[in-house]
């Protein structure tokens, strides 16, 4: 039994260390201090790296840089994470990503607003209207370039909430508002952006 015990303390040590990706640690998701990612992650190494905590990813307004993780998100679950919009307006994750179609939940300084909206992404084209999508909910917030921000998302029995620095934030049903109610987690910026302290933690 203790040696069984020491196997799987020492699985998951390895695990932790060498996986810069959502690793498994006490029901939460967490980035791993790690110089690169790895396999639990689609992404272009020429557009998203890991380095020091901090995970940059860089697109343009022609060609979005996206990463999406393989694991299917929790069926409840809070994400907290510090984002930072280097160049250009759009920050997005992406959640419930299930066949090219996801939610929406983003900041975007040319509108100056936090939006939830309706998620398209065909990661073979960069056409317009294979990307993006409609605004379902939006409010006003000050943002700007080069500065920090904290992003809290909750999704609780089907009700998503979406906040920034705990005070502009928006709220709704994902079933009444036809949202993809399963799927992955991603991120998309126009620009250049870089996350840091991102936790999922999965909601009993």
């Amino acid at each position: 039994m203790k040696i069984k015990y020491i196997a799987f303390l020492l699985s998951a040590f390895v695990f932790i260390s060498c996986s810069g990706t959502l690793s498994t640690v006490k029901r939460e998701y967490q980035i791993a201090k790690t110089t690169a990612l790895k396999s639990d992650w689609d992404f272009n190494p020429n557009e998203w790296v890991l380095q020091n905590d901090t995970l940059t990813g860089t697109g343009g307004p022609m060609h979005w840089g996206v990463i999406e993780s393989k694991k299917k998100l929790p069926k409840n679950y809070e994400i907290d994470f510090k984002v930072n919009i280097v160049k250009e307006s759009l920050f997005e994750i992406m959640l419930h990503i299930d066949q090219e179609k996801y939610i929406r939940t983003y900041l975007y300084t040319i509108d100056q607003n936090i939006v939830i909206g309706r998620g398209t992404y065909n990661k073979n084209s960069d056409e317009y209207s294979k990307r993006g999508g409609p605004t379902l909910f939006k409010k006003p917030m000050p943002l700007e370039n080069n500065k920090w921000y904290a992003v809290k998302i909750r999704v609780t029995n089907n009700q998503l909430y979406f906040a920034v620095n705990n005070q502009t934030f928006l709220e709704c049903s994902i079933e009444k508002s036809n949202l993809n109610q399963q799927g992955q987690l991603g991120f998309i910026t126009n620009g250049q952006a870089k996350i840091t302290q991102l936790i999922i933690k999965t909601i009993p």
